[in-house]
């Protein structure tokens, strides 16, 4: 089997199974590129149709690397041609208030969504590899990446993540090294222009992070409001796909939970993981009594010991499964 640098040629035998071996991480490479999971997951499974269809005329001038990503690139380069991006409610409107909340919902294929760490991103007995790993697929980042074209998208992704050489990265798109140069460029300065907005991500080795979502979980559980308000930033923001509606101010998110959101209250969390960042499944009391149900993943954002950001992510039935969370509490 191919180790999957470039230039290592690839064994013709147990086809399947060498191609198996790149799933996850074209899955991560397809979720970056297109903002959905679900589309990310087909896209890598038709990439790797692709590539078994036409094993047999692999020549091995390139790894199966190399090879797979120019298939996987490909399929989404289609998959992106005339559809709409993935956006989050802030790259619609500005902020609305309590006062004004009006809740609009979108079609699902507007929203860019979660996913966990577990399916887009490689294994690594690194933490400093692991941390970087998380970084990538943040959601304010890979949100950043959808206001570039596919192929500038690609050409960042793969110099600037996957850490490809321009040569290589030209010969996967057919291009050339200064056509390449040129598209990161551009990429780069988009981000800079979007400033995508920095979190700090998930690290079960930081005590202080720790104890900080500790007493975030207490706080929502008891519905402590006051002990909720100590840990916002004042300009944190809330935002709850499919709604178009977010929120930016500690006290328009405290005014929210103790108004329209006041139905939370109840509430118990389980601790899971998203996009690198620490998450959430939240299961409201249900109406009958017993037990509780779920509500929404909150994927939340930390940034020099304060919250900065939640995002309640309202489809419960097809998440919860995702992440492997219970259907009831």
């Amino acid at each position: 089997m191919a180790s999957g640098t470039a230039g290592t040629p690839v064994e013709t035998a147990s086809v399947d199974a060498d191609l198996e071996a790149y799933r996850r991480e074209l899955t991560g490479y397809c979720y970056r590129m297109l903002g959905s999971l679900p589309d990310a997951e087909d896209a890598v499974q038709e990439a790797l149709a692709r590539a078994w269809r036409a094993s047999d005329r692999f020549e091995g001038r390139s790894s199966v690397r190399t090879w797979l990503y120019r298939i996987t690139t490909n399929v989404c380069m289609d998959e992106l041609r005339g559809r709409q991006r993935r956006v989050r409610p802030m790259d619609l409107a500005g902020p609305s208030t309590v006062a004004q909340a009006e809740l609009v919902a979108l079609p699902d294929g507007r929203w860019l969504e979660p996913a966990p760490d577990g399916h887009v991103l490689p294994s690594s007995d690194d933490p400093a590899e692991q941390l970087a790993q998380r970084e990538s697929v943040r959601l304010a980042f890979v949100a950043a990446l959808q206001h570039l074209p596919a192929r500038q998208r690609a050409v960042l992704l793969l110099r600037d993540v996957l850490r490809w050489r321009a040569a290589e990265v030209a010969t996967l798109l057919e291009t050339s090294v200064a056509a390449v140069n040129s598209a990161l460029q551009r990429a780069r300065a988009t981000l800079d222009e979007r400033a995508p907005g920095e979190a700090d991500v998930l690290d079960p080795l930081d005590e202080d992070q720790q104890r900080l979502l500790g007493r975030y979980l207490d706080a929502f559980e008891q519905y402590d409001m006051d002990a909720l308000r100590a840990l916002l930033h004042e300009d944190a923001t809330q935002d709850m796909p499919p709604y178009d509606l977010w929120l930016r101010g500690r006290e328009e998110v405290i005014g929210w939970m103790l108004g329209p959101g006041a139905e939370c209250e109840g509430s118990r969390l389980v601790p899971t993981a998203a996009n690198g960042l620490p998450a959430f499944g939240q299961y409201r009391r249900s109406a009958s009594g017993d037990g509780h149900e779920p509500w929404a993943l909150q994927v939340v954002e930390i940034r020099d010991g304060e919250v900065v950001a939640l995002h309640a992510f309202l489809d419960t039935g097809r998440l919860f499964p995702l992440f492997g969370l219970p259907a009831r509490l």
